[in-house]
């Protein structure tokens, strides 16, 4: 591997909104040959993916009543809670120099190094002893990649349930009764630890994994605002819960890859507006369903023969979708 330069970031603020719109500006800026690692948290927030639902994903009026916040993310993937015993990293690269598995590298190299036998399962998850405590998500820009996650240790699951509204059907497919018997915070696998000892063990093992020449950056680089005017899309009700649509029919299911859920408006037989909900990792072919499904004939083959299109981009997701709407009963 070439020699590359690493940056990283620790933020003070707790501001999910700020964080998020810091997190979209390095991965704008990030240049070729170098790498940053971004370390940061959240109070009392939700963050869903790109194309989630809130309202199906998370207790909203009792998480604004507790002072909390919802958030949107970039990236595809599921819904998740953070609080001040949860870390959360970022990689940003130029997509010349991504390497998810040098990524994922230093997350399980740091969790090592507190001695604790931690390794990757599943699409995205990182568990000790089966149990998760780590969880990732990405986006590609024109030029740059972002990989974020998030590692648990010492969040309160108490309030992760609390918030949180996991289906049936995924903790179903996770072979679980609860969203609470699946994750597992490190504190209660390494006592003693705490949030301090976790960012130290990471920055320490960005740095073994990435030798060469190492940059600490502070807030205080950053163009106050820019990073403002971000703040405030990523806080605007727009973003966050998107323009509800009314609509004559509804389509949920989980599939391998993740859930999906379809709502259409019609007109006469066919589809006039479509929305699409869905934790996929692959929120670009997610987004581009709709312009799809507009104008199609409503009915199972109408439905499937009208994303066929976006066949190339994700064959999985795409072949499984038309294959569950061709079974459907309209």
């Amino acid at each position: 591997m070439a020699m590359m330069g690493t940056q990283i970031l620790v933020t003070q603020g707790t501001d999910p909104y700020r964080n998020l719109a810091i997190e979209e500006y390095l991965l704008e800026q990030v240049t070729a040959k170098t790498i940053v690692l971004y370390l940061w948290q959240n109070s009392r927030t939700v963050v869903i993916g790109r194309n989630q639902n809130p309202w199906k994903e998370c207790q909203v009026s009792r998480l604004e009543e507790d002072g909390g916040h919802l958030a949107r993310r970039l990236s595809g993937g599921g819904a998740v809670y953070h609080d001040l015993g949860n870390l959360n990293f970022t990689f940003l690269t130029h997509k010349t120099d991504y390497d998810l598995n040098l990524q994922l590298q230093v997350v399980l190299e740091a969790v090592r190094s507190l001695g604790l036998d931690a390794c990757q399962t599943g699409r995205n998850d990182l568990t000790v002893d089966g149990r998760k405590f780590s969880g990732s998500a990405f986006f590609h820009s024109r030029q740059g990649v972002c990989h974020h996650g998030t590692l648990l240790i010492d969040t309160n699951p108490q309030d992760m349930a609390r918030y949180l509204t996991v289906s049936p059907d995924k903790l179903k497919a996770k072979g679980v009764d609860s969203v609470r018997s699946r994750v597992v915070n490190l504190k209660e696998l390494a006592p003693g630890l705490d949030v301090s000892k976790a960012r130290q063990a990471l920055t320490q093992a960005m740095e073994r994994v990435y030798p060469g020449r190492v940059e600490y950056l502070t807030d205080a680089v950053l163009p106050q605002e820019e990073i403002g005017r971000r703040t405030q899309r990523f806080a605007s009700r727009q973003w966050r819960f998107q323009s509800p649509m009314a609509f004559a029919y509804e389509f949920s299911r989980r599939f391998s890859w993740g859930d999906i859920q379809l709502r259409l408006s019609l007109e006469g037989e066919w589809v006039k507006e479509a929305q699409v909900f869905s934790d996929a990792l692959d929120w670009q072919t997610v987004e581009q369903l709709p312009a799809f499904l507009r104008g199609a004939h409503f009915s199972p083959a109408g439905l499937a023969e009208s994303i066929a299109p976006l066949t190339e981009n994700n064959p999985q997701l795409i072949g499984e979708l038309q294959d569950a709407l061709t079974r459907e009963t309209i």
